[in-house]
């Protein structure tokens, strides 16, 4: 992923700040033939291996283990109405409930949700949620002592998704991940009012945004990998302010 740019946005900046350029159908169908080619010629050198050493062949996919894949959700400004589904449908997504012993997509509270819309006044709505950073101040800041065996603070990542994770049996409440997050980034870490141990960081829904999926508008982009280093470091106050002197002017 692109390192993270120190310079700030500034007002002409931010009118480019939407989803990237969707390539155009030829760049995407000569992508698409280029890399099934390489994937048929693949499959044959593959197939004769397996046949020929098979126990080899799974000794180097163990050793292989996947690589973690950065991904953020994006947010176009322009196109975002404030319509607030994108926290209906995390929070239904991501806070099931069993009824008769049967999981069912939760009842979709705004204030369970992992991603916030921010309403300003004249009318801009920002929503925030978790960037994904890659260099991850949030883990930086955390106190707790890294564990022996999983080398994990109490706020850490694992897996193949770079969500955020929290332990809460070694967490102790400082609330420094908040802060952090809240200081160089975007505030998207909410202490729980009664233990002040961070909530709401975005789970990606597995790799399948569905804030993104069920956005009415096209206002919100899950982006794998590539992304610039200028979309970092915007808290909701200052997008806001910069798209009220852009579409309101100067108040």
């Amino acid at each position: 992923m692109t390192e993270r740019r120190e310079k700030r946005l500034t007002l002409k900046d931010l009118k480019s700040l939407r989803s990237p350029r969707r390539p155009s159908r030829r760049e995407f169908l000569r992508t698409a033939v280029a890399g099934m080619s390489g994937m048929l010629i693949a499959d044959r050198f593959l197939v004769k291996a397996l046949y020929a050493k098979p126990a080899l062949a799974q000794a180097q996919t163990q050793a292989q283990p996947e690589k973690m894949v950065f991904s953020m959700i994006v947010v176009d400004f322009n196109k975002c109405t404030g319509c607030r589904t994108c926290e209906t449908v995390c929070s239904s997504v991501n806070n099931k409930v069993l009824v008769n012993g049967k999981e069912l997509l939760g009842l979709g509270n705004p204030a369970l949700a992992n991603i916030r819309v921010y309403p300003y006044n004249p009318d801009v709505d920002v929503p925030v949620t978790c960037l994904m950073c890659e260099d991850a101040p949030c883990i930086d800041a955390c106190p707790v002592e890294p564990d022996p065996q999983t080398k994990h603070k109490a706020i850490y990542r694992e897996g193949l998704l770079p969500v955020l994770r929290n332990d809460l049996n070694r967490c102790i409440g400082c609330g420094s991940c908040a802060e952090a997050c809240k200081a160089a980034r975007v505030g998207a870490i909410i202490p729980n009012r009664e233990t002040n141990k961070p909530e709401r960081m975005c789970t990606l829904c597995g790799g399948d945004p569905q804030c993104v999926k069920y956005c009415p508008y096209g206002a919100l982009s899950h982006i794998v990998e590539g992304m610039p280093g200028r979309h970092y470091g915007l808290p909701s106050d200052t997008v806001a302010k910069m798209l009220t002197e852009l579409w309101y002017g100067k108040q």
